[in-house]
């Protein structure tokens, strides 16, 4: 959410930014509707002030008396007494038409941002780890996954496209890449472990800027719940509506949950294999912080995920994302692309935002300075540490052998027990 008041006093620079996204100016159109509101809003002020002041009128012109002066009070009074409300309810529906223009609005780039509109205005920070070099032509998940226990067809037969069940092996090492993650992150890290709720309210989907906008990329029950597209929307909102100390931030938050999407503006894309499931687990990490803090949460939480995919001996480059190609609520978006081989080319495995005070002013969420009776918004950061069914392709084919069978990254013998080769059944 956007401070109004920002937008008041420099359109010009907030129209400019709003462009590098791509889109048309606002702040003008903005501001009149903020200026009809404020204008209702200060007769609804000065229509309360008149009523009380008219009302102890009345008393005093009674007691000198003077009925004609009493009178005229009364007739002032009802008047008013029938037009308050309605200008309480234009004030309301003005307000909550302003704040519905800026519910609507993407937060702004960052100055550092490349610009772009698109993935091709991206730019390579930096690679880490050489691909591998096969001996034979490495190939699609989806063609030797199946006869490992990734079972595609047993899923649509129940659930329908874009879901999959997961057998035997592949569910251990699925399994195994979920608690290897999560331990790292709690251990290694230092993010706090929380088992969050999957469902939650119109106001957490609100808060993190999945709603207005996005609804059609979400499941709703039929309670109006939301299934959690990510937990990010459950971990961010841990601090909705709360004033924190300084001392206490920054706060760093992990969950292993499912995920549920619609995926309804990705029809036509990685139809094939697991990339792209209506359902899916995600390790994701979450910091809750100072403004000062922000830069530098943001390269932990980075070098948090980039360690994942180190260890587990996966080629990866860093990306940082143009302006045009930004998710909604993130200023300054990083993400993480592993190799696959079979496409011959790196795909995205994370995401990791800072979103400013953008999500915090969506939730009202506070902290209180040190020394300072006044409260500031808190800056909020997010990102997947990992997605769990991304890494599992991404270790299926840069561990395959020309046998069909997969080979166990060290990095997570201890979670798999005997299992050191995935063989075809």
């Amino acid at each position: 959410m956007h401070d109004i008041k920002a937008i008041r006093d420099n359109p010009a620079a907030f129209d400019a930014a709003l462009a590098r996204r791509g889109m048309e100016p606002v702040a003008a159109s903005i501001g009149e509707e903020d200026a009809r509101w404020r204008a209702v809003a200060t007769q609804v002020q000065e229509g309360l002030a008149r009523r009380n002041e008219a009302s102890k009128a009345i008393g005093q012109a009674m007691a000198k008396g003077d009925k004609d002066t009493a009178e005229a009070l009364k007739a002032e009074v009802a008047t008013l007494k029938t037009r308050l409300p309605e200008l309480e309810a234009e004030e309301k529906t003005l307000a909550e038409a302003v704040q519905s223009r800026l519910a609507a609005i993407p937060n702004l780039p960052a100055a550092d941002v490349p610009d772009g509109v698109d993935e091709t205005g991206n730019v390579e920070v930096h690679r880490w780890g050489t691909p591998r070099s096969f001996d034979f032509t490495p190939q699609d998940h989806a063609d030797f996954g199946p006869a490992l226990g990734l079972d595609f067809e047993g899923a649509a037969a129940m659930s329908g496209a874009r879901f999959a069940a997961l057998r035997g092996q592949m569910a251990r090492l699925h399994r195994a890449l979920a608690q290897f993650m999560l331990d790292r992150q709690t251990e290694a890290n230092g993010y706090t472990e929380v088992n969050p709720p999957l469902l939650v309210r119109d106001d957490a989907v609100f808060g993190t800027g999945q709603l207005p906008k996005f609804a059609e990329d979400l499941f709703r029950t039929t309670t109006g719940h939301w299934l959690i597209p990510t937990a990010e929307v459950s971990l961010t909102n841990l601090v909705r509506e709360q004033i924190l100390t300084e001392a206490a931030l920054p706060l760093r938050f992990t969950a292993l949950t499912p995920c549920f999407r619609s995926e309804a503006g990705s029809a036509g894309r990685d139809t094939r294999g697991f990339i792209r499931q209506h359902q899916f687990e995600k390790v994701e990490l979450v910091a809750i912080c100072t403004p000062d803090q922000a830069a530098a949460e943001h390269e932990h939480m980075l070098n948090s995920a980039e360690g994942i995919l180190e260890a587990l001996g996966l080629p990866y480059r860093r990306m940082l994302l143009c302006a045009g190609d930004m998710g909604f609520s993130a200023t300054k978006t990083f993400d993480l692309e592993v190799w696959l081989p079979s496409q011959q080319t790196y795909r995205e495995i994370s995401s990791v935002s800072t979103c400013g005070d953008f999500q915090a002013r969506r939730m009202n969420a506070r902290y209180r300075p040190e020394g300072e009776k006044g409260t500031r918004f808190l800056h909020t950061l997010n990102g997947s540490g990992l997605a769990v069914g991304r890494t599992l392709v991404a270790v299926l084919e840069n561990y395959q052998n020309a046998d069909g069978s997969v080979s166990v990254p060290e990095a997570l013998l201890p979670y798999t027990g005997d299992l050191k080769t995935l063989v075809p059944a």
